[in-house]
């Protein structure tokens, strides 16, 4: 994903819930997390084939 698709994709996410109400702060940045849900829909890999380069197939999916 290139810059200025992120930049156009980052503010359709809902934000992290952080502080009172609950919640904790990303183990993962959500690009990272987004680039590995378009690297399975792109190869048509299996979740758990997911490289290393990304987080786990858990978090991801």
């Amino acid at each position: 994903m290139t810059n200025n698709q992120w930049a156009s994709t980052e503010p359709l996410l809902p934000a992290a819930r952080v502080g009172p109400e609950g919640g904790r702060r990303d183990k993962h940045p959500r690009r990272r997390i987004v680039d590995a849900i378009f690297y399975v829909v792109r190869t048509g890999c299996a979740w758990r084939q997911l490289p290393r380069d990304f987080a786990l197939w858990q978090t991801v999916y």
